[in-house]
C-alpha cells in the first residue's frame, strides 16, 4: 500500500495557521516545526539583552522586540529570534503586522537542543537578510558570545567574545552591549 507524501504548506498557509496557534512554529521550505521551551539561564541572557538594547533605542526611531516577533529571512525562513532591533521604519510582511522583514540587529541564545542548528544552517538562513548587519550567538553555559558583522563589500567577519569585562559597539543601531549585563545573574544560584 503506498503511503501519501509529506503535503508542504504554502507560506500563506502557515501564517494562517501560526496565528491561530497557542504555540510557536519556524518554517521552511513547506514545514513547520515547533519551538520549545527555554531555561532559566536562556530567559535570564535574553531578558537582559532586551532589557539593556530597548532603554538604548528608547525615544529614537529603533524597536527592539523580544522573542515573540516573527522575521522572515531573505530565503523565507520564518522565525523569532530572541531579540531583534530595527531601526527606521519596521517593515512588515502584510497587513497582520507579525513579520519583520527588515531586521538590523538579531539575537540567539544558545542551548544544547538548538546550538548546532542556530550556529550552522539558522545563521545561514538569517545572513540572506539585506537589512541585517549584525548578529550575536550567545551561549548560556558559559561567557562567549559568536558577534557576526556584515562588511561594506558584503562578507561577514567573526568574532569570539569570552571577556566578561567586554562592551561590544554596535554602531548600526548606535548602541552598546556589556556582557557583564548579558550576563548579569546567569551564574548564580
Amino acid at each position: 500500500m503506498a503511503t501519501e507524501p509529506n503535503q508542504r504548506l504554502t507560506i500563506a498557509e502557515y501564517l494562517a495557521l501560526e496565528r491561530a496557534s497557542e504555540m510557536k512554529h519556524e518554517y521552511l521550505d513547506g514545514e513547520m516545526f515547533a519551538m520549545t521551551g527555554a531555561s532559566r539561564n536562556h530567559n535570564l541572557i535574553s531578558g537582559n539583552v532586551f532589557s539593556s538594547l530597548h532603554s538604548q533605542v528608547r525615544g529614537r526611531r529603533c524597536e527592539a522586540y523580544h522573542g515573540d516577533m516573527r522575521v522572515r529571512t531573505g530565503d523565507d525562513l520564518f522565525t523569532y529570534p530572541d531579540v531583534v532591533v530595527v531601526c527606521g521604519a519596521p517593515q512588515l510582511d502584510d497587513t497582520e503586522l507579525d513579520t519583520l522583514l527588515n531586521p538590523m540587529l538579531l539575537v540567539e541564545v544558545l542551548s544544547k537542543s538548538t546550538e548546532s542548528y542556530d550556529c550552522g544552517p539558522k545563521l545561514s538562513h538569517y545572513r540572506t537578510t539585506p537589512s541585517l548587519s549584525t548578529i550575536l550567538l550567545i551561549a548560556q553555559n558559559r561567557i562567549h558570545v559568536e558577534r557576526w558583522d556584515r562588511q561594506a563589500d558584503g562578507r561577514w567577519l567573526v568574532e569570539e567574545i569570552e571577556d566578561i569585562g567586554r562592551t561590544l559597539d554596535l554602531p548600526a543601531i548606535g548602541c552598546t552591549l556589556a556582557l557583564a549585563d548579558v550576563y548579569d545573574r546567569v551564574f548564580e544560584t
